[in-house]
This record gives structure tokens, sequence and C-alpha cells, in this order.
């Protein structure tokens, strides 16, 4: 099992020994592993801000119905891109500095060109 433990816990992957996988739908199509001998790489793509989580690696031994867990999982954070708008009132402050800027310019040659 590959599980979400913190903030909303779930089942993101499950393999059974039998080579049959079941993903969570929340990773339908975002979700790709492979298998090497005695390791598992899971790759997770299109990360969203809800996927924040601590991710853990767990088996069932068999004959028993409990999960062991290894090690303490990986925490994941995950940020949205942070967007900048300039609203209207942005550009009138940009538009009245580049007109001062060149009226204090223009004052300056005035004053140059009249000595």
């Amino acid at each position: 099992y590959l599980l979400k433990t913190h903030t909303r816990p779930e089942r993101v992957l499950h393999l059974s020994s039998q080579n049959t996988s079941t993903t969570s739908l929340a990773f339908a199509n975002r979700l790709e592993y492979s298998k090497e001998e005695q390791k598992i790489v899971v790759t997770l793509h299109n990360l969203q801000e809800n996927d924040s989580d601590i991710y853990v690696c767990a088996g069932v031994v068999k004959n028993d119905t409990h999960l062991s867990v290894s090690g303490s999982g990986t925490m994941m954070l995950i940020r949205g891109e942070e967007q900048t708008h300039c609203s209207n009132s942005s550009w009138a402050i940009y538009g009245l500095i580049i007109v001062v800027a060149l009226l204090l310019l223009s004052a300056l040659m005035c004053c140059t060109l009249g000595r």
C-alpha cells in the first residue's frame, strides 16, 4: 500500500502479490509505478495543494490482517503558483510615475538649454 496518513487518510495505491493494482480515484491518471525485484518506484504527477500530506508505504504479512509500516513516511507539501495581477489602479500609478518622470526630464532639459 501507499497511504496518505495525516490530513485525510486514504489508500493511494494497492499492489497485490498477484501483480494487480488499485489506484484511488483522486490519483487516477496522476500516478505511475514500476516494480524492479524488491523495489517499487511510485511517481505522482500534476500535484495539487490538497495532495499535501504524509505518505507511507505499508505491507500486509501473510496470514495477518494488520498493516506493517516501516519508517515515518515522506511529507509532501505542495504549494500553488502565486499569480500576480495588475489592477487598473496599479496601471494608473505606473502611468502617473511615467508622466512625472517625463515632466521632470523636460524641466531639466529646459533649464540646461536655457543657460
